[in-house]
């Protein structure tokens, strides 16, 4: 048995005895994957190395480069590609013909910190973590001071307006990998610092409240692996990078199993024509891994076959 079943429903989301398979490697630290619904590729980006890379299934080949130290990646409804761009501090919407538009580079005047992971919800706001590591050359960022002097979530409105703040200031310490819930009535934040992910309601308007921790202690002394990347599936169970592997987490969350990885994941992804495969984006590799579930509907993922 490869992977670590903590309560019967593991079984449910994944064969216990699949492995995963390198299908690229020789990388510096690669982030950020997402699957192209349409074309069947998927894009990833190796942060240090300023490059966006592709993987169709037959052969890895770049993008991009440099490409800004591109960090989290998604698309809106209409395919363009959302990019949090460590090295221009800003958050850039790609059209498909490859077009660059900058939707978010300040808050109050100032310089974001290094916008990381990034999602869209269904109305097309987009939200995003905002930590210091795009700031920090051991992570392959700019060795800039920062000028916000706090580490926060924000949301970019439908009509473009300037980033809203959704969180207290002193809250996060470095907020990293979010995702929605399947119904939207639910943002999970992780704070790779605290080791920790918090929930958060939803409202009408796209703010949040009633924030409160949803899991802690999500870190091993004796095994490389902190949250990052976080995903739901289909069923609202939560997915965070962690120690060993990835860490599933039920809608109650309770720790409901352990995905056991070759290498340290920095995130992943779903794909596949039939959203079955995950993606890893582990430190140096890339590699596949097939479950028995698929993700929850992201805007960009309903005229798809899902």
């Amino acid at each position: 048995m490869l992977h670590l079943p903590l309560h019967p429903d593991f079984e449910r989301l994944i064969d216990l005895d699949a492995a995963p398979r390198q299908v690229g490697t020789g990388y510096i630290w690669i982030e950020g994957p997402v699957w192209h619904p349409s074309e069947d590729y998927l894009l990833f980006s190796d942060i240090p190395g300023d490059v966006r890379r592709r993987w169709d299934g037959v052969a890895i080949t770049e993008v991009m480069r440099p490409s800004h130290n591109g960090n989290g990646m998604t698309y809106d409804r209409t395919l363009n590609l959302l990019i949090c761009e460590q090295a221009k501090f800003a958050v850039t919407r790609y059209s498909p013909d490859g077009k660059p538009t900058i939707l978010a580079t300040h808050f109050e005047g100032r310089t974001l910190n290094s916008p990381n992971d990034i999602v869209v919800r269904d109305d097309g706001s987009i939200y995003f973590t905002d930590p210091l590591y795009g700031r920090m050359p051991e992570f392959g960022g700019v060795d800039i001071a920062a000028e916000l002097g706090f580490q926060g979530v924000y949301r970019i409105p439908p009509d473009g307006e300037e980033p809203q703040l959704l969180v207290d200031r002193e809250t996060f310490g470095q907020p990293n990998g979010l995702c929605f819930s399947p119904d939207e009535r639910l943002l999970y934040i992780n704070d790779t610092e605290q080791t920790n992910i918090r929930v958060y309601d939803v409202q009408s308007d796209g703010s949040l409240f009633n924030g409160r921790i949803f899991a802690d202690g999500i870190v091993q002394d004796d095994d490389p692996g902190l949250p990052d990347g976080m995903k739901c599936d289909e069923l609202g169970n939560v997915w965070v990078t962690a120690p060993g592997g990835l860490w599933v987490y039920s809608p109650d969350g309770d720790l409901i199993g352990k995905v056991q990885t070759p290498e340290r994941v920095g995130n992943f992804h779903w794909g596949g024509r039939d959203w079955r495969t995950l993606y890893l984006a582990a430190s140096s590799s890339l590699y596949t891994l097939e479950t028995k579930i698929g993700p929850r509907k992201e805007p960009f993922m309903l005229g798809s076959a899902i």
